[in-house]
């Protein structure tokens, strides 16, 4: 080889990479910049040069783009953009190979953020395959999963790898995420993987299957918690609409979404009883259709819900459910049964019921202000013609809802069965399901001329919904989006109100619930109640609306639906100032609120506020009372102080990081698993007396099977400091430093027993945790002047003042042999570490589940963290400022 001069040798990369980090270190980042443009362009082989410096990079820490590294390659990627001539094309072919490996070499050991510009720079997906699915899966040993499958789609190797041994390990990480980007754009990879999802649906799956696939897959109980089937089955059904997939790859979680949507209709039936018996009997149908399994399934839900055999007897009749599979006492009932009830048929209310309804009807909800001589059935094109001649009166005003069949989440899409228009005086209800009227041309052209017509104001509440229900309808529309002009959404008009109630003393609108039994109102029937005085009557809104005939109530309600809108606006718009709106409804938009994401946390809060009132008349003094107790920001003026052990909880698994702080004060605080339905917390509520913490819609379903005021919702924006804070403030806890870790942390005991260092040391080496005995016996001699006794107390151990509140168990209940409690417990003695025995002179174990904790800064953190509602005895301030300082 020929003797290279100075000259053709270059810059050496080392004295650059050290010049480059010294500037770095000085944060002289305008030098290093300039040192840095003129140091690549000395550089006799910059591409290799530039991986020998970034190999040499100090602190490659993963995800982390601050770095040295991350910075010089950004300024080589500015300096290599001037000078094009620097590519691997201008190297030999085995010098560019080398560099290839190098740079692969450095993509696995650095930063993520370092893929995409190695792999322009050097090339990399020109190499051969193998060599990149080779690096791939070197990552992937490593144990290294995300970055493996990150790796891997870069290169756009998906293909060429397995899929479930990629994706399953993302997805016990919590990565689900990064497992959709895997096979997004690979049709039989997105199969695939809605399969895999699927499989973990079926009805016997369990968790260990997965381990004995992967046996080489550390799964901790988190990882499994999130493939609970009620989980999963959730993401199959959202990847299903995503990746545009049939639903018939999906059995499993297909039959567990209809078993849950069974198990709810037989809920909203025989326990809420806010369903007909008519509407219950469609969706029963609609659910459980073909599968065998369902329909014994309702047999079985009729026994345990009504115990009416008669009624289970018929429907097993109907779908003539083996005799080996029927609850017990129902064949018998079935033999038992006269020849006409046998055949279950319902009866056509459509033809007996009138159009007007009962007096008590008429003095409880809002009524239609037509005669049925006004409301006009439109499923023809001449029908559509007379129509269009109302409600497209320029100047007017028009009504507009729309009804579809709730399918409870067995299908993705709905589309709209019923369009009602309300206009001059009339209804006319557009049957999409008439043959032949929904596709027909002339009814999508009178839809966009309805909405795009200016000079038209149309009336609407939730718009957002009812444009989606279009969309599904007529997939048109997603090439020519539907124009939308001089619409007035109600929904926001009503948001407006509901701000001005947040901020108002004792003036406004307020909630009226109607009816011992009946639930406070919402969204639409809310604003009718607070403008017009009385709500809707919302019984058939969750009705077949795709069955034909419609009954008379379904009729009467779809045309309530969109009259009172008109109504509602006449009201509003009569009188805006009453109720806080400007004179011109129409300058009320979405995008107003939406700017400011405080304004419309504050109307979810203040719409939820409205919802808890309870089934009784308040006054406003009350509302605004009740309205500080749910938000959490005061006591009530007759809730005497309590300590925080006093108080019980339990918190739904929405809110487990703020069951966590509650327990970390003191509080008596159940916390419920990812895998417990939230009906759990109003079975724990209703038997040991606790107060329901939840947030989001759980809050709706439990606050009525609790008392008044026992369930409470929270801001799940809000952390769970701060959370924890309204709490504490909402019930009048006082709390104390002497509160804080009175309660074990892992499982809510309060009782522990003091285990002296001496003790620990010998409960660890005769479990075999403890090594190197002399020492530690040395050590412990030395630092332990007195031996304590089995119950410790203050004058023995001055911090044990600490936890006054605690309840404290003799060690002479310890087992000596098994080092068990009472109460089965072991000592978790794998989670001490012997180094700590010698600065560490007391230890406390919980007596219910072993878990042993001693002193160390995290109490002055929280003592930190919660300072603003301590309450701080005299005695108790040394102690605290000692602890903060420790």
């Amino acid at each position: 080889m020929d003797r290279e001069t100075p000259e053709t040798v270059g810059l050496d990369p080392v004295v650059l990479r050290d010049q480059l980090f010294e500037l770095w270190n000085r944060t002289d980042l305008r030098t290093l910049h300039l040192a840095a443009l003129q140091g690549f362009s000395k550089l006799s082989q910059p591409l290799e040069a530039l991986l020998t410096i970034l190999e040499g990079c100090p602190g490659k820490q993963k995800r982390r783009s601050h770095t040295p590294g991350h910075h010089i390659l950004m300024e080589f990627l500015t300096w290599v953009k001037k000078h094009p001539q620097v590519s691997l094309s201008s190297l030999s072919e085995q010098q560019a190979l080398e560099l290839q490996q190098r740079a692969l070499s450095l993509i696995r050991e650095t930063q993520t953020n370092f893929v995409d510009n190695l792999i322009n720079i050097y090339q990399l997906n020109s190499l051969d395959p193998a060599i990149l699915l080779l690096n791939v899966m070197k990552l992937h040993d490593l144990h290294c999963y995300k970055e493996a499958a990150a790796l891997s789609i870069k290169l756009k190797l998906q293909k060429e790898l397995n899929m479930e041994e990629m994706c399953v390990p993302l997805i016990l990480q919590n990565k689900l995420a990064m497992a959709e980007s895997f096979v997004t754009g690979h049709n039989h990879l997105e199969q695939q993987l809605v399969t895999l999802l699927d499989s973990w649906c079926r009805p016997g799956f369990r968790e260990e299957e997965i381990s004995k696939r992967f046996p080489h897959l550390s799964v901790t109980k988190q990882g499994m918690s999130l493939i609970h089937p009620k989980i999963v089955t959730k993401h199959v059904f959202r990847l299903v609409e995503k990746f545009n997939i049939d639903q018939g790859l999906c059995p499993n979680a297909l039959h567990k979404r209809r078993l849950d949507s069974l198990r709810f209709l037989m809920y909203k039936r025989f326990v809420e009883k806010t369903m007909t018996d008519e509407n219950w009997s469609d969706h029963v149908q609609y659910v459980v259709a073909d599968d065998s399994e369902l329909q014994i399934q309702l047999v079985e839900l009729l026994v345990k819900y009504c115990g009416c055999l008669s009624k289970a007897s018929q429907w097993s009749l109907r779908y003539d459910i083996p005799r080996n599979r029927l609850p017990f006492g129902v064949w018998e009932t079935q033999q038992s049964l006269p020849p006409d009830l046998q055949q279950m048929g319902l009866r056509d209310s459509s033809k007996t019921e009138e159009w007007t309804p009962s007096r008590s009807h008429c003095q409880t909800f809002y009524q239609v202000p037509l005669d049925k001589e006004n409301v006009h059935f439109v499923a023809s094109p001449e029908a559509l013609r007379r129509c269009r001649n109302i409600v497209l009166k320029e100047g007017g005003i028009v009504g507009v809802d729309m009804e579809w069949q709730p399918t409870f989440g067995c299908i993705s899409t709905q589309q709209v069965a019923l369009i009602q228009l309300a206009a001059l005086g009339q209804v006319f209800l557009l049957d999409l399901c008439a043959s032949g009227f929904c596709q027909h041309p002339d009814t999508i052209i009178f839809i966009r001329s309805l909405f795009s017509e200016r000079s038209i104001l149309k009336l609407g509440y939730g718009m957002s919904g009812d444009v989606k229900c279009l969309i599904s309808t007529w997939r048109q529309l997603l090439d020519e989006p539907l124009k939308m002009e001089a619409v007035l959404d109600l929904l926001n008009v009503h948001q407006k109100i509901q701000r001005r109630k947040v901020n108002r003393t004792q003036r406004g609108p307020r909630e009226v619930v109607v009816g011992k039994n009946q639930q406070a109102e919402k969204g639409l029937s809310l604003l009718v109640q607070q403008v017009l005085g009385k709500p809707l009557d919302k019984t058939e809104q969750m009705s077949n609306w795709e069955k034909r005939p419609l009954r008379i109530s379904q009729i009467r309600y779809a045309v309530a639906d969109a009259c009172c809108l008109l109504d509602v606006y006449s009201v509003l718009s009569s009188d805006p100032a009453h109720f806080g709106l400007p004179a011109d409804l129409r300058s009320i938009s979405s995008s107003r609120s939406e700017k400011n994401g405080d304004q419309t946390q504050r109307v979810k809060q203040a719409t939820e506020k409205e919802e808890c009132q309870g089934a009784q008349r308040v006054s406003p003094r009350s509302s605004d009372t009740e309205k500080g107790l749910l938000c959490g920001e005061k006591p009530s003026e007759d809730t005497p102080p309590q300590p925080p052990q006093q108080l019980r909880v339990v918190c739904d698994n929405m809110l487990q990081g703020l069951g966590r702080y509650l327990r970390c004060l003191g509080v008596d605080v159940i916390v419920l698993e990812n895998t417990d339905d939230h009906r759990v917390a109003a079975k724990l509520a209703q038997a040991e007396g606790r107060f329901i913490l939840t947030c989001g819609q759980p809050f709706h379903s439990l606050r009525s099977q609790v008392g008044e005021g026992r369930c409470l919702f929270l801001d799940c924006s809000e952390k769970a400091r701060d959370q924890a804070v309204r709490v504490l403030r909402h019930f009048n806890v006082q709390l104390t430093p002497s509160d804080i870790f009175s309660r074990c942390q892992a499982c809510n005991n309060d009782e522990y027993a003091a285990v002296p260092r001496k003790d620990m040391a010998r409960m660890l080496q005769q479990k075999g945790f403890l090594q190197d005995q002399d020492n530690i016996d040395h050590t412990v001699q030395q630092q332990d002047e007195e031996t304590l006794g089995d119950i410790p107390t203050p004058s023995v151990t001055p911090e044990f003042s600490r936890y006054v509140q605690c309840h404290w168990a003799p060690l002479s209940g310890l087992d000596p042999d098994t080092l068990t409690f009472p109460g089965g417990a072991p000592i978790q003695l794998h989670a001490v570490p012997p180094a700590i025995l010698p600065r560490i002179p007391l230890f406390y174990v919980c007596t219910r589940c072993g878990k042993v904790f001693w002193e160390g800064s995290h109490f002055g953190r929280v003592l930190s963290m919660f300072q603003d509602v301590l309450h701080v005895a005299d005695e108790d301030t040394r102690s605290a400022a000692a602890a903060q300082q420790d």
